[in-house]
């Protein structure tokens, strides 16, 4: 076993590849010239005798090697990144504020968590939360009124940093009494040539949606609105099927109010991202709050998988 501690560059780089699916989009997440990028990786292959990229003309993939190495590399991110945020966060004014904007799944069902642990860490901080959609978040972000945001949309704009702090499923909900409820799954054309309750443009949510759906002719909506609270109640009282996040209808769900239908050919997972405008790494309380949602995540999959 080396002696040498691992280089946490490599280590970020390793992970932000495998979310990203090439070495360019790695490098250019953290800031890094591509060349720099591949040439880190390989002093790193050669010191320790792991191969973690498979070169070739059509691109770079991990290989097993890598792969393997990824969640033990973000375990030793988040801890670093715990001890380097607390240290920032410390050093700063105990009046210090933090705005924070974010979407409202992220808003309603694992913010407060976050922001409750934030609270026991840096007692003294002001925190000012507001929630938006995630087109929202991303201008006001731009505009410099927020310090970090989280959004649940599939991409971000350019110049905007973003991290991955936790990942998300939306689900097909239905009244007990639709045909579906009764159905072990769905197609993604049905689903695409069927009118739904859908949240508002510029929802995390919709994006995803009109993003999984886009190369289908869809109808218009049943209904559109703003709130997740509002779909779920629409689709509660018959108006017609939805797509929601497991984390806003798992508890209809389990209560027999909601049915949730499999799509069988069409994959629903989503990214939920903290994002923010300046230099990489984050520093100070807006770090510490990214740590602690990348942990919560982590303890949220461990359970999980329990």
């Amino acid at each position: 076993m080396s002696e040498r501690w691992p280089d946490l560059a490599v280590l970020e780089l390793l992970v932000v590849i495998a979310e990203h699916g090439s070495v360019s989009a790695g490098a250019q997440t953290v800031g890094m010239a591509q060349p720099n990028a591949s040439r880190a990786i390989l002093q790193f292959e050669r010191a320790h005798g792991i191969r973690l990229i498979d070169r070739s003309p059509r691109g770079s993939t991990l290989t097993a090697e890598g792969a393997a190495l990824v969640e033990g590399a973000r375990g030793a991110l988040d801890a670093a990144r715990s001890f380097s945020a607390t240290v920032d966060a410390l050093q700063q004014e105990r009046t210090s504020q933090l705005r924070v904007e974010a979407s409202m799944t992220i808003a309603e069902y694992l913010a407060p968590v976050w922001l409750a642990r934030l609270r026991k860490r840096l007692p003294s901080l002001q925190v000012s939360f507001q929630v938006r959609n995630s087109v929202e978040v991303l201008a006001l972000l731009k505009a410099g009124e927020c310090d970090v945001g989280f959004i649940e949309s599939p991409s971000v704009p350019r110049r905007v940093r973003s991290a991955v702090v936790a990942t998300d499923r939306l689900a097909v909900v239905v009244n007990p009494t639709h045909p579906w409820a009764r159905r072990s799954a769905i197609t993604a054309k049905e689903l695409a040539s069927t009118p739904l309750v859908v949240r508002e443009y510029g929802s995390g949510t919709r994006t995803t949606l009109d993003d999984a759906l886009s190369g289908f002719t869809v109808p218009a909506p049943v209904l559109e609105l703003n709130s997740t609270a509002a779909v779920r109640g629409s689709v509660i009282s018959g108006a017609g099927p939805a797509v929601l996040s497991e984390l806003a209808v798992g508890s209809w769900v389990g209560a027999g109010e909601l049915v949730q239908v499999p799509v069988a050919d069409m994959p629903l997972e989503r990214r939920l991202r903290a994002v923010w405008v300046g230099p990489h790494p984050l520093k100070g309380p807006a770090a510490e709050l990214v740590t602690i949602a990348r942990e919560e995540s982590r303890t949220r999959r461990a359970r999980s998988r329990g």
